[in-house]
């Protein structure tokens, strides 16, 4: 009987326990501040990262894993030939991490046992499409009917970031275009979504009142869809109180909504800046 594993990238938002219960293999992202490179979640904690991030001068650059650690982890997986993989990693448009495992598949020579899909997404919505793959795979769901599930969540899956200090945004180049005329505003925020896997501007607005008007229409659309939603993530930069506040006005519309709150991974927190937070959720 094939076995299948799944594989995803640190830029995924899991809990430590949904990992192991569900024997998900993480390959971590790099990330070099100031001339030093560290590995994500092996040699630096996320909090270490954001604190290093504020005092550096020059914007952190982070990197996808390399093609050569790809191999040897596709390699490992399939060690055993009843054993088939699928990897779900963060949009291509953010990062070269899919490209990079793509070719690891190539090379490793295991086009017919590894499975790449883009999840469009990242951070929490990635988990979810990560999470619920590994729940089939234990449950001895066939690769198609894991793909097919995979896909169905993707469709359903809702991303709103808000992000504050557009420095980092800009720098990174993330806004394309758009950035040279956003950065002539002054005080600006900008609320982000992720249609196809995209980046896109969806409102812009000045200080905490737009933020404020953010959440709320957020809370509205949970409010709206409250028995369509089992799971929301709420990823944060350096805000937790904030955003612990955010998940009880959540849990207090529905408290069977299961409401994840944690810190954003590097590659996030560095392109978002400081003050910047996202809301993720699945319509069923």
């Amino acid at each position: 009987m094939t076995k299948i594993k799944i594989m995803t990238d640190s830029s995924v938002q899991l809990t430590e326990e949904e990992i192991k219960q569900y024997e998900i293999t993480v390959v971590p992202l790099t990330i070099s501040i100031e001339g030093k490179t560290y590995v994500d979640g092996e040699d630096i904690s996320r909090s270490e990262f954001v604190e290093k991030m504020k005092a550096a001068e020059e914007l952190p650059k982070t990197s996808q894993p390399s093609i050569g650690r790809f191999v040897d982890v596709i390699k490992q997986l399939t060690e055993d030939e009843d054993t088939e993989v699928i990897g779900i990693f963060l949009a291509k448009s953010l990062s070269g991490t899919i490209d990079a495992a793509r070719q690891a598949v190539e090379i490793a020579d295991r086009e017919d046992r590894v499975t790449i899909i883009d999840s469009e997404l990242t951070d929490r919505a990635e988990g979810l499409q990560v999470l619920e793959a590994a729940k089939d795979a234990q449950a001895g769901k066939s690769k198609q009917e894991i793909i097919d599930h995979v896909n169905q969540i993707k469709s359903g899956q809702k991303l709103g970031m808000m992000v504050v200090d557009l420095k980092n945004l800009i720098k990174g180049g993330r806004l394309g275009a758009l950035s040279g005329k956003v950065a002539t505003l002054l005080n600006i925020r900008i609320a982000l979504s992720m249609p196809n896997g995209q980046l896109e501007v969806d409102k812009k607005g000045r200080g905490k009142k737009f933020s404020k008007a953010f959440d709320e229409n957020i809370l509205k659309d949970i409010e709206e869809n409250k028995d369509r939603i089992s799971d929301v993530g709420i990823s944060y930069v350096d805000t937790p109180d904030e955003m612990e506040k955010l998940a009880d006005r959540i849990r207090q519309i529905n408290p069977e909504i299961n409401v994840l709150v944690r810190q954003t991974s590097p590659i996030i927190a560095t392109h978002a800046g400081t003050g910047a937070y996202a809301i993720l959720y699945y319509l069923r």
